[in-house]
C-alpha cells in the first residue's frame, strides 16, 4: 500500500500523561510488584525502575523473570476510576489532526483498553485507523526492534512510508533504522542525529510538513 502512515506514540505525545496518568501507574506497578512478589514498597518500587530501565518497560523484566501473565499484569496496572479528570485535552488536537494528510495508526506501549479509553476522552478516536498496542506486539514494546516490526507486518508496510511521532527519543532510532522519518515531540535543547524533525508539542506538526 503506497501513501505516507503517521504513527503517534500516545502518552506524552497526544496527551500530557506525565501530569496524572504516569504517577497513577507507577503507583500501580509498585503496588502489584508488591502484591506478586511478596516485597516491602521500597523494594518493589525499586525493582519497578529497573525493568523499566533496562528493558524499556517495566512488564518486559516481570516476564523474563517472574514468568508474570501480561495481561493480568496490564489489567490491573490500568485501571483508572478517575480518567476523565487526569486526561488533560487539547481542544486543537482534533483540528490538527484531521488536517494531516495518510492514514494514522497509534503506536503505544500501553494497553488497548487503556489506548483506546484515552483517544475517546480527547475525542480523537475516530480519526485513527487502529491502536497497535502492546498484546499486538507480543509484548514486545518500544524501542524493541520486534515490535515495530510486528507493526510493519501486520499493516504490510515499508519503514519509508512511515512517520513515527514521539516524546521519547530512544524509540525514534529504533524507527530511524528501519527507515522511518522521525519527529521528536521535546523541548529538549539538542536534537539528536535520528531525529528529522523535533517540535516543543504535537498542535506544532502541521508547521514542519514541508521537512518531511
Amino acid at each position: 500500500m503506497g501513501g505516507r502512515v503517521w504513527l503517534f506514540d500516545l502518552d506524552n505525545t497526544l496527551h500530557n500523561a506525565s501530569a496524572h496518568v504516569f504517577p497513577h501507574i507507577n503507583r500501580s506497578m509498585t503496588a502489584y510488584l508488591r502484591a506478586h512478589l511478596q516485597l516491602t514498597e521500597e523494594e518493589a518500587n525499586a525493582l519497578r525502575v529497573d525493568y523499566w530501565q533496562r528493558y524499556g518497560a517495566t512488564l518486559t523484566g516481570l516476564m523474563k523473570h517472574h514468568n508474570t501473565d501480561p495481561d493480568h499484569f496490564l489489567w490491573h496496572t490500568h485501571q483508572f476510576p478517575q480518567l476523565r479528570q487526569m486526561v488533560l485535552c487539547q481542544p486543537r488536537l482534533h483540528h490538527m489532526l484531521r488536517g494531516l494528510p495518510g492514514r494514522k495508526v497509534v503506536f503505544s506501549n500501553a494497553p488497548q483498553h487503556y489506548a483506546r479509553a484515552v483517544l475517546k476522552l480527547l475525542r480523537v478516536d475516530g480519526l485513527f485507523e487502529d491502536i497497535f498496542a502492546i498484546e499486538h506486539s507480543r509484548y514486545k514494546p518500544k524501542p524493541q526492534m520486534a515490535g515495530f516490526r510486528h507493526l510493519l507486518r501486520k499493516y504490510r508496510l515499508h519503514g519509508a512510508q512511515c512517520v513515527m511521532v514521539e516524546d521519547s527519543a530512544e524509540n525514534l532510532l529504533t524507527a530511524k533504522r528501519l527507515g522511518m522519518h522521525t519527529v521528536w515531540v521535546s523541548a529538549a535543547p539538542h536534537t539528536p542525529a535520528h531525529v528529522d524533525v523535533k517540535i516543543r508539542a504535537v498542535l506544532d506538526l502541521p508547521r514542519v510538513l514541508a521537512k518531511l
